[in-house]
């Protein structure tokens, strides 16, 4: 038996395995892996020990050793999470993306409280290999808000952020001209969510949560583009026309005049326009925003509708003594602007000194009253008014000896009135809402900005 025990102890240590010295990594062939942080609660110890040998296998490219060693430190130390992550190098190194992404995860979950910087990286190679490329963004932000000093992958985060941007705006715009609305939102939310700071996504979602109906949220994502870019006078121009829509008056004329202010615009300062004429005839009496539906008009109705739409005309050429005498408008509705064409010598009071605010207007009444506030034009552009002052129109119903063929030749030669037929003035027929407007308009044309 004696004789039998050393070569028993011969066999049996040529059968113990062979350990492996650790290797000196002067080269490493995967410079690209960042190497776990050991916390200091698990840097001593046998599992420490076969993590370090396994990351130097590792780096030589001896993947099987280092898989062994990383598998052999996790027996060991079930919570080495260095280990974990290093396995996940391992299956990256083999270009195994789908097998590595398990191991990073264990990771994370084995160190929940503080992932490391290298679990992070490893899991956003891994979806990025995937083609998942949002989650490998929130990998590496997560990397980055670990470790802020790893400015070459801040700015990677950046560059998949716009891609990712560039990747969503692109389907949200397909969406958008296919019609599909819904599937456009979510492709400018998602986008938005890559890029919260881009001024232009929210002008562009704006504009489909509009066209859905959505309006509360399009005024919410204008105004997101505003306060990111003050000088985006496109949203503010849109602002403008929804609160118009809503009926906001001051809220609206004031983005108009901001975005006007930012940059000019001929559609802008047209609603701009319409919106103070609409909001200075809302404050009109009610019978003056009837004067267009009118059948005929009476001579308060024009001299308001005078009064308001040409007063510039009218000033300068206010004269005193019995004109400013009328004795029936006290307290008439349209009693200021009777008064100031009466001073102008546009429309007379009768002898008496009535105005008579209720008589209808006739057609040679008005043509009296432009011929009037042409001659006003006339002084101010003389050039203007050769073209009217010399012409004699012929009437089949109005004599040039009659008193009214005067005014009524110069309104009609220089355009402000229509003949009736072919030659006709029909110079006793009552003057409608709509053809007294027609004419002052024509008037307030031809006398130009003031």
């Amino acid at each position: 038996m004696r004789k039998l025990l050393p070569a028993a102890l011969l066999l049996f240590s040529a059968c113990a395995p062979k350990v492996v010295s650790t290797p000196v990594v002067t080269a490493p062939k995967y410079p690209e892996f960042r190497e776990p942080v050991v916390p200091a609660a698990l840097a001593t110890g046998p599992a420490a020990e076969s993590y370090r040998r396994g990351w130097a296998f590792l780096q030589i490219g001896e993947l099987r050793i280092a898989e062994h060693e990383f598998d052999d430190a996790l027996k060991t130390t079930p919570a080495f999470h260095p280990a974990e992550t290093s396995l996940g190098y391992v299956e990256l190194a083999r270009k195994d993306a789908k097998a590595a992404l398990p191991h990073f995860d264990r990771a994370i979950e084995l160190n929940p409280e503080r992932g490391d910087v290298s679990t992070f990286i490893g899991r956003g190679e891994s979806l990025l290999a995937l083609g998942r490329e949002s989650d490998a963004l929130a990998a590496f932000e997560a990397a980055v808000a670990a470790d802020p000093s790893q400015t070459e992958l801040a700015r990677r985060v950046e560059v998949l952020k716009f891609r990712g941007v560039e990747k969503g705006l692109a389907r949200a715009r397909d969406a958008a001209r296919a019609g599909r609305l819904d599937e456009a939102i979510a492709a400018y939310t998602a986008a938005i969510g890559s890029s919260p700071d881009s001024p232009f996504l929210y002008r562009e979602l704006a504009a489909i949560e509009r066209q859905k109906g959505n309006v509360d949220a399009a005024l919410a994502d204008f105004r997101k583009a505003v306060a990111l870019d003050p000088s985006d006078a496109k949203s503010l121009a849109q602002i403008g026309d929804i609160l118009e829509s809503g009926g906001d008056v001051a809220g609206a004329e004031k983005a108009y005049v901001d975005a006007l202010a930012i940059e000019p615009s001929a559609d802008v300062d047209k609603r701009l326009d319409g919106l103070r004429a609409r909001s200075a005839l809302a404050r009109l009496p009610a019978e003056y925003r009837a004067i267009d539906q009118a059948a005929q008009i009476t001579r308060a109705e024009l001299a308001a509708l005078i009064g308001i739409r040409l007063g510039s005309l009218l000033q300068g050429a206010q004269r005193g003594g019995d004109a400013a005498l009328i004795t029936d408008v006290r307290n008439h509705w349209a009693a200021t602007w009777i008064m100031s064409v009466a001073r102008a010598g546009v429309m007379d009071p009768f002898a008496n000194h009535a105005f008579q605010p209720r008589a209808v207007v006739r057609r040679t009444d008005l043509a009296q009253a432009l011929a009037r506030l042409l001659a006003r034009v006339a002084a101010e552009n003389p050039a203007r008014a050769k073209s009217w002052e010399s012409a004699r129109v012929t009437f089949s119903d109005l004599s040039p000896s009659h008193l009214a063929y005067p005014a009524a030749s110069v309104a009609v030669a220089a355009g402000v009135l229509k003949t009736a037929g072919e030659s006709g003035f029909q110079p006793s027929r009552p003057v409608t809402g709509a053809e007294a407007i027609e004419a002052v308009s024509k008037i307030e044309a031809l006398a130009g900005p003031r």
